[in-house]
């Protein structure tokens, strides 16, 4: 994925599409630098003690490298290997810098990475072509990274420059969020397979692109916003709202092994966030049935999103979450996978969600789920 695909947003058009009351930078993450800042290292899950084996031609002794963030906190150790559904240190290396060059920094602080004759993302490129395989070359060009970007954080460059902007590419957000799944969930996938078809108790994702649609483009949501999942399993939508939207946000889930790996990503997600120097909105999940959950009853009443994933909830669960809407605000939006109001959206006196909710049908494509390649139908309902 080249950087010349991507152009950088004009300065005043990002005004027109920003929530100028998003505070981004994580001061605290520049003025107070955590030397003991504990986080899962790639080398933990994907390791030669992983059973992973080197690439570039390395010898075991020269796959440890390091990566530097555009903050002030540690950098981050990976190996050199490669592994089934592991974590790919070449290629997370390189998007790490690309990714760091294109929106940490301007073009003319930026060209000592994006030049295309001899710049850090093309020498790295380079470096690790499968015919080429420079692994003294690929090293040296993360060392120098590693240095320019360090003065460049030292300096309060970076700092500077995060200051400005006031919303987060999409494609960092969904980088963000897969490293955190892929060194807290996915290591340990297998418990999630033990849901229960047929029941209250199935599992299923939204993918980051359907969540970024829904949030930034359909409903447009700012960071002074309280959002609400219903069902939030191992809290990725949770995390992306705080991290993408920057707004409170708050999960209930009731499947014990989901609690266990959502509790492992939020404490993941608070370390990666200041490694990256991003300031998220605040996070809340609570464990067990959200028809009874106190906490989740009061946010409901302050919530301006909600989300309820009930593709395969029974018909008694859907009913008790339209009796629990009747405490949600005017205008309050849901986002569901089956609509709460009947089939023929006819009125009859007893159809609560007909009375209370207007709803509107739209269309995901193939490729927004995690439980089918198809496509297919979702539900924005607006609380009258």
């Amino acid at each position: 994925m080249s950087l010349d695909t991507r152009k950088r947003p004009r300065k005043g058009q990002e005004d027109d599409l920003a929530d100028p009351n998003r505070q981004l930078r994580d001061i605290d993450a520049y003025e107070e630098p955590e030397a003991g800042l504990k986080f899962v290292h790639a080398v933990d899950v994907a390791s030669l003690e992983t059973k992973c084996v080197p690439v570039m031609g390395a010898q075991k002794e020269d796959v440890a490298i390091e990566i530097q963030y555009p903050s002030p906190q540690p950098r981050e150790k990976f190996e050199l290997v490669w592994g089934k559904d592991k974590i790919d240190a070449v290629q997370a290396s390189i998007r790490i810098v690309q990714l760091v060059a294109e929106t940490y920094l301007t073009d003319e602080e930026a060209e000592p990475f994006t030049n295309q004759n001899g710049g850090l993302i093309r020498r790295l490129e380079k470096a690790s072509n499968r015919n080429i395989q420079d692994l003294t070359g690929f090293k040296a060009a993360i060392h120098e990274y590693n240095q320019t970007l360090q003065v460049l954080v030292e300096d309060g460059i970076v700092a500077k420059n995060l200051d400005k902007l006031h919303e987060l590419p999409a494609h960092l957000v969904a980088f963000i969020l897969d490293q955190i799944y892929d060194r807290t969930v996915a290591p340990h996938v297998e418990l999630l397979s033990k849901y229960e078809n047929g029941t209250d108790y199935v599992y299923g994702e939204l993918l980051h692109p359907f969540v970024t649609k829904l949030f930034v483009e359909q409903l447009k949501m700012r960071s002074d916003q309280v959002f609400v999942d219903l069902g939030s399993g191992v809290g990725n939508v949770v995390l992306q709202a705080a991290l993408e939207i920057g707004c409170e946000s708050i999960g209930c889930e009731m499947m014990e092994n989901a609690c266990k790996l959502a509790d492992d990503q939020k404490r993941e997600f608070e370390s990666r966030c200041k490694l990256w120097g991003i300031l998220p909105g605040k996070t809340h999940l609570e464990k067990g049935d959200f028809r009874k959950n106190l906490v989740i009853h009061d946010a409901l009443k302050r919530a301006d999103v909600v989300l309820v994933n009930n593709k395969a909830f029974t018909s008694q669960l859907n009913d008790d979450l339209v009796r629990m809407f009747l405490d949600l605000k005017s205008g309050c939006k849901i986002i569901s996978l089956r609509s709460f109001v009947t089939d023929g959206h006819s009125h009859n006196i007893n159809d609560v969600g007909s009375t209370i909710l207007d709803v509107e049908e739209c269309a995901y494509p193939e490729g927004y789920v995690s439980w089918t390649n198809a496509g297919g139908p979702y539900y924005i309902s607006t609380r009258k």
